[in-house]
């Protein structure tokens, strides 16, 4: 039996072995800047200002909510009568039952010999909330420790960079070439893993993101099974693919019954898989992801988020209701538009002579050195601002991801062909404006 303090003295919430080290840590680390994503498109207003009337381009957008008709009214409306006999009553931490087996059954449609279930299914709020429940996981999982290493691509996602930090994860750039996409090799993760021991730190996570946010650099299945495989090898405690984009093709999406089986049954329980309706669907604030994790992490999530956040069921009922009348359909109002795009973007990029990285997904990674240094500017931050107040062009550029993508603006082609075709001719009009300086 425990013994208590007594009513007048102060007492821990859990014993003394299981208290937090105390650590000044937190004022020694880093201030975590606010997102810029959100702000880019604000330049727009002052072109308008100097040319009310005239078209703008928005080839900055992550959301095809925005920038393409967004989740079919159908669907929605679907939901909403699902939402109301439902109810508005708690929910589980992890969603619902009927959600979790309709991620298994409609939307992957799981070999149940693969040994994944529901159980192995959380729903979150958003693929950012299923990410920090993702890290926290392989913290304390993999290591046990606070302060090791996750690995991502050398000009990864802004989110990937302070994620992690904000939950006591050191984030680890790893090594890649331009020329490459700066895509991982097995020898650039086995050299992550040795600078990080060396510094007295394992690596808890690496990430695979492919469709990739900003770069769009995509790699084959047999590709990614390599480098997870290798990075395990070295001692990495978990990998996490973020497939957010992989619907986003005119190829095929992924299918987690072939990848599974590219696994031993030792490595598959090391294994996290993330995906949702934000951009296949444009269901950006709707804020709806999945994981699929092995069953000890999923507790270990589920129980968290039953102290922290939770889905709300209209988001958990979108999904299902796209997933039951199938997926290729419910997402093809972004998936037909954006493939087209694609295929003209390609051609516009070659028949200037643009150097770019181009897969699938919803980004075009553009290299901007020649415009910038006629400019005279450090890097491709003062050009976002250019074209979008002097040519009504919002673009990303590609150092508000990492120092690395400074040479590199982010063009996103997930809206429809003439919206496209506006944007780059607005881009070529914009560096031509540089040239002729």
């Amino acid at each position: 039996m425990t013994l208590l303090q007594p009513f007048d003295t102060p007492a821990f919430a859990v014993p003394e072995e299981n208290l937090v080290p105390a650590s000044n840590h937190l004022a020694r680390m880093a201030p975590i800047p606010p997102s810029r994503m959100f702000l880019i498109n604000k330049s727009l207003k002052v072109y308008l200002e100097k040319a009310p009337g005239q078209a703008v381009y928005d080839a900055s957008q992550g959301d095809g909510g925005a920038s393409l008709p967004g989740v079919p009214a159908e669907i929605l409306e679907e939901a909403a009568r699902l939402q109301f006999e439902h109810g508005s009553a708690y929910d589980m931490p992890y969603g619902t039952d009927a959600y979790r087996s309709s991620v298994i059954e409609d939307y992957w449609r799981l070999d149940a010999s693969l040994g994944i279930g529901p159980a192995n299914v959380v729903g979150t709020s958003g693929g950012r909330d299923a990410l920090v429940k993702a890290y926290q996981a392989m913290l304390a999982l993999g290591y046990g420790r606070e302060g090791d290493v996750i690995v991502v691509s050398r000009v990864p996602w802004i989110s990937y960079n302070w994620g992690p930090y904000g939950i006591g994860a050191n984030v680890m750039w790893a090594p890649g070439r331009p020329g490459d996409g700066w895509a991982y090799t097995e020898e650039s993760l086995a050299d992550c893993v040795a600078y990080a021991r060396q510094r007295g730190r394992e690596v808890a996570g690496l990430v695979i993101t492919c469709p990739d946010n900003p770069t769009g650099l995509t790699l084959s299945v047999e590709r990614q099974a390599a480098l997870a495989r290798a990075a395990l090898r070295q001692g990495v405690a978990f990998v996490l693919f973020d497939w957010m984009y992989h619907y986003v093709t005119d190829e095929q999406p992924m299918d987690l019954n072939a990848f599974y089986r590219l696994f031993d049954p030792a490595e598959q329980k090391r294994l996290i898989f993330l995906d949702g309706i934000t951009k296949s669907l444009g269901a950006s604030n709707i804020r709806n992801c999945h994981l699929i994790a092995p069953e000890e992490v999923a507790k270990f999530i589920v129980s968290r988020a039953s102290h922290t956040v939770m889905p709300s069921f209209y988001s958990l009922a979108v999904a299902m209701v796209a997933y039951r009348m199938g997926y290729a359909r419910a997402s093809e109002s972004i998936v037909r538009p954006t493939n087209a795009s694609r295929v003209v973007l390609k051609k516009f990029l070659d028949e200037h002579g643009f150097t770019y990285i181009l897969g699938k997904g919803y980004y075009a990674f553009i290299n901007a050195e020649r415009w910038i240094k006629v400019m005279n500017w450090a890097d491709s931050e003062p050009m976002g601002q250019y074209l979008a107040e002097q040519f009504g062009l919002a673009v990303v550029p590609g150092a508000f991801f990492s120092p690395y993508g400074g040479d590199w603006i982010r063009f996103s082609y997930a809206t429809p062909v003439e919206r496209t075709l506006g944007a780059l001719n607005r881009l070529v009009e914009g560096l031509r404006s540089m040239e002729a300086r």
